[in-house]
């Protein structure tokens, strides 16, 4: 017998464990026990967006619940397709339960999951990686490689069109991992000024990454000496944070990119009345179309191998700054995720839970 954890859309704060007794298979179905995953402020911008994205929609549950998508690996406990095999794991998009059951559909390196629910969601979270054992590093992988992958992405799009004519790059709750990720690529790129915007909790920890040029508080912003022209991406998602940056700089102001909710009890930006601000129009960041452009910009196996040299040095890193805590069972991720929800986890930790 497994378990699922159930998510009240209306109300993130309700989070049951419920019972779940795995189907038997049909053809072409693996059935993978999920044996960790990473927790993150991510995860929880996925349960903010889970209507308007449909992030709810990977992984079905009763009405009126979800199941909060997570990254991490799994292994394959009974297959009923021929070309996977009880025993292999698989990283990959999995829900906050014990078990996955998927309708495979294998490639090169590892599975697509074709089952039909899925077949109008974004190809890039249906994708699983066939993986090896714990190199070490598998932890690390799991927390960052999800957000990283973003931040990277970013980091292209804002190279691609020359920081939009800026001289600083802004980046909201810059203790976020995709804020750190993409804050260490700008660092290594040069050419642009890094600052970050933060809390005073956090201050100390974002200053001390090295990655950032300039370190502000959100009290501070009307009045920090940052250099402009500017371009800003908004990992809190809050409204009074974006209007704060764009009123700042108004026209001095060259790009605002929407990418997360750190901040989700927060007024959301996209409900702010943003054409209202001075400056550009925000405008919303969603990784997978990016993924899917540059897969047709650039030749056969660019992107993997640009994104792979950019993530394998920052992975190396993560555990000069990022510690992992471990949980296990459902008490434990149940009372993880309402910490994550509640914003408790310190940014120097990264939790990482085995059902």
């Amino acid at each position: 017998m497994g378990w699922d954890l159930l998510v009240a859309k209306d109300n993130l704060r309700r989070a049951e464990v419920r019972d779940a007794a795995p189907a038997p298979l049909n053809d072409g179905e693996v059935r993978l026990a999920i044996e960790s995953f990473a927790l993150t402020a991510n995860n929880i911008t996925y349960a903010v967006f889970g209507e308007a994205m449909k992030y709810w929609d990977f992984f079905p549950a009763p009405e009126g619940f979800g199941r909060v998508p997570v990254w991490g690996h799994a292994r394959a406990e009974a297959s009923n397709h021929p070309d996977i095999a009880v025993g292999q794991r698989f990283y990959g998009y999995w829900p906050m339960s014990t078990h996955l059951t998927v309708l495979a559909k294998p490639g090169k390196t590892g599975f697509t999951d074709v089952a039909p629910h899925r077949a109008h969601l974004a190809v890039v979270y249906n994708q699983y990686q066939a993986v090896g054992e714990d190199d070490g590093l598998e932890a690390h992988k799991a927390l960052l490689q999800p957000l990283f992958i973003t931040a990277f992405l970013i980091d292209d799009q804002l190279d691609e069109n020359d920081f939009y004519g800026a001289t600083s790059v802004i980046l909201s709750s810059a203790s976020s991992k995709t804020a750190i990720g993409l804050a260490a690529l700008l660092k290594r790129r040069g050419g642009v000024k890094v600052v970050g915007l933060t809390s005073p909790r956090n201050k100390a920890f974002v200053e001390g990454l090295g990655f950032y040029d300039q370190v502000v508080l959100y009290d501070d912003m009307a009045t920090a000496a940052i250099d402009g022209p500017a371009a800003f991406v908004d990992f809190a998602g809050d409204a009074a944070v974006l209007a704060s940056v764009h009123n700042r700089f108004a026209d001095d102001l060259k790009a605002s990119i929407l990418v997360g909710g750190t901040h989700w009890e927060a007024p959301k930006s996209e409900n702010s009345g943003g054409s209202a601000l001075p400056g550009p129009a925000p405008a919303f960041f969603f990784a997978p179309s990016r993924i899917a452009k540059r897969r047709q910009d650039w030749a056969p196996g660019e992107f993997e191998r640009r994104y792979g040299a950019a993530w394998s040095g920052f992975v190396a890193d993560a555990p000069r700054w990022l510690k992992v805590e471990t949980g296990q069972g459902p008490e434990a991720v149940q009372a993880a995720y309402l910490a994550q929800v509640d914003g408790g986890t310190p940014a120097d930790v990264g939790v990482v839970l085995r059902p």
